[in-house]
């Protein structure tokens, strides 16, 4: 954690002053019971700001969200789980217009104001009679942030929240994913607040930035969906001088915003679909920072590192041609790779391109640990990157084999 920012415990969308969030079963898909549909709200209009899927099918809720926040502006979010309203044409553009509609009437917002968000099945329609009466049926407070992050989740085993305090300042966030995360910005659902004052033009930056370190680089199974979007909105009820570029609390802001990304991110690698293992790929000495990015990137994609880990194989050739493959500058003379634990201890596996004996066992603490941490040293400059990814199990493909079943 950096200096200056602490923790909020427990601390999710509405750790911010300002902030209310409520979450409701309204069954979007047949028997499914769960919470399926969430709605966020804040008692002032806020700045915000979005990034959203690189993939070419755009699903209709991102369609829609992109028209309301470019004036840099909202005051809500609607959410619905288990029906993506994805390839879903004319019809499903409308039903997220309607979706906004609906949210805007039980808040008493104009529907521009309004973030739209879905996730779930790829290419059924919205049951919008149902969706109607379960936004309806919202009970908005305070408290109901745990239940906003469990009213977005689909094949997620459990919430992922995240909050931290900078100042007389509080951010915090809640995501879902566990599946189709592949870094391309953002690879899941991610929502955002603070009640700090925060211009639009440094605050879309940073939300860029802070999405690029973490989102960015993370994955799972190398999918992008069509539903991704992260969303940040700020609202300014705690008061104070805005917040931009040559501000004091600018650089805390930031790193405030990409310590909560962060902390989503590697919530939802630790909740991969199937996962057992985190794996962590940092690179250091790279030529520059594109070059670590591609390699640490590579290592967690690769399914031959994935299958390594789930199987404790200690067969490090792995991590190597994963960093060759990954289009980076490298010189395997000048390459080193290590196994890292959690209290700094290593284990040195190729050093300047050269093998490292290793005594049978010795990389077993390293790969029984809930993350496997990888370091490659690329020897040829001063740039650095982090990635993290889950390893492959069987259970992935049983999961993902019956998910429309």
């Amino acid at each position: 954690m950096s200096e200056g920012i602490e923790e909020v415990a427990e601390g999710g969308v509405t750790s911010a002053k300002g902030f209310v969030a409520g979450a409701v079963r309204a069954r979007m898909r047949p028997n499914w019971d769960k919470l399926d549909v969430a709605l966020l709200y804040s008692e002032a209009p806020c700045v915000a700001a979005g990034v959203y899927t690189r993939c070419n099918v755009v699903a209709a809720p991102v369609v829609v969200t992109r028209k309301h926040l470019a004036d840099g502006k909202a005051q809500a979010v609607i959410a619905s789980s288990g029906c993506a309203n994805a390839a879903t044409g004319e019809r499903g553009v409308r039903d997220a217009v309607e979706m906004a509609q609906f949210a805007a009437a039980r808040v008493g917002l104009d529907p521009h104001q309004v973030v739209v968000a879905s996730t779930g099945v790829i290419g059924t329609f919205l049951p919008m009679e149902r969706m109607r009466h379960g936004i309806e049926a919202i009970e908005l407070s305070a408290g109901g942030g745990l239940a906003f992050a469990q009213g977005i989740m689909t094949t997620d085993t459990r919430p992922k929240q995240s909050a931290v305090r900078f100042g007389e300042y509080t951010l915090g966030g809640a995501c879902k994913g566990a599946g189709m995360i592949h870094p391309n910005m953002a690879t899941m659902l991610g929502f955002l607040t603070t009640d700090a004052p925060v211009a639009a033009p440094f605050l879309s930056r940073t939300l860029k930035e802070a999405v690029d370190v973490s989102f960015n680089m993370i994955d799972v199974d190398s999918d992008t969906s069509t539903n991704d979007m992260v969303v940040v909105m700020a609202n300014g009820l705690a008061g104070g001088e805005e917040i931009g570029d040559g501000h004091p609390l600018a650089p805390v802001f930031a790193s405030a915003l990409t310590q909560v990304c962060t902390d989503l991110a590697k919530a939802i690698v630790a909740d991969a679909e199937g996962g057992t293992k985190v794996i962590e790929a940092t690179v250091v000495g790279a030529a520059s920072t594109e070059d670590a990015r591609r390699a640490a990137r590579e290592v967690v994609r690769s399914l031959a590192v994935k299958t390594a880990v789930y199987g404790h194989d200690p067969n490090w050739g792995r991590v190597l041609a994963a960093v060759g493959n990954s289009g980076c500058r490298m010189e395997e003379a000048r390459t080193t790779l290590w196994l890292v634990d959690d209290q700094g201890g290593e284990l040195c596996l190729l050093k300047d391109g050269s093998p490292q004996p290793l005594e049978e066992g010795k990389a077993k603490p390293y790969f029984e640990a809930p993350e496997v941490r990888f370091r490659v040293d690329l020897g040829l400059g001063n740039d650095t990157a982090m990635a993290w990814g889950s390893d492959l199990t069987e259970e992935y493909v049983r999961l993902n084999s019956l998910y429309t079943t």
